[in-house]
């Protein structure tokens, strides 16, 4: 079963918590990958799925798998796409339904078919991760916005604005939003979003 993740829900040493930097390429290592306490690596995507996979099939308790690509959807209620909160800073707007946005979702797209499709004893419950309009002097990569995703669920309190409920993903009261996996017939509903945390502790790593 999978589910869509809840504020209260994020909370460290619950359930197996795995973090995904999703991208979707031909031959290079695209994805971002950080299960449990490990370090992170950087994977192709065939991978990095059949690893999450494997997880969820063989945990004992509840996973947690958060992925960094759209997983809801919002729209106006004439059933054109419509921004979320999250996705607008300034002048800048990163909405679901263009560019990068729209292709990482994809691949969410077929690990999310690929998990139901597993044989999982326990739910998977799925959260957002968000990283986006990151301060450019600091150079990040896939590891790094992983390792920055974790930081927030282990430390829920300190980063509690990192934490945004699906309720404030509307940029309107009109919109309707929705699990992104409706399109493909498995509503998961609308997880929970995680930011990245801030840049002090990317200098706290280094």
């Amino acid at each position: 079963m999978i589910q869509a993740g809840k504020t209260d829900e994020i909370v460290w040493g619950e359930g197996n918590w795995l973090f995904l930097d999703i991208g979707f390429a031909h031959d290079a290592k695209s994805c971002g990958l950080l299960i449990g306490e490990g370090e992170p690596d950087c994977v192709q995507f065939s991978i990095a799925k059949e690893k999450i996979v494997s997880v969820a099939e063989h945990a004992s308790s509840s996973v947690n798998l958060v992925i960094e690509a759209p997983l809801s959807v919002c729209f106006t209620p004439a059933g054109n796409p419509s921004g979320r909160t999250v996705e607008r800073n300034g002048s800048q707007t990163r909405y679901w339904y263009n560019g990068l946005g729209c292709a990482v979702m994809v691949a969410a797209m077929y690990l999310i078919r690929e998990l139901h499709g597993a044989r999982l004893k326990h739910v998977v419950r799925l959260f957002e991760g968000f990283v986006s309009y990151k301060d450019r002097t600091i150079p990040t990569n896939h590891r790094m916005d992983v390792w920055l995703l974790r930081q927030v669920v282990q430390n829920p309190q300190r980063f509690s604005s990192c934490i945004v409920a699906p309720e404030q993903l509307k940029q309107e009261p009109t919109d309707q939003i929705m699990s992104a996996f409706c399109v493909a017939g498995i509503d998961c509903g609308v997880p929970a979003l995680i930011r990245q945390s801030v840049v002090s502790s990317h200098l706290e790593k280094s």
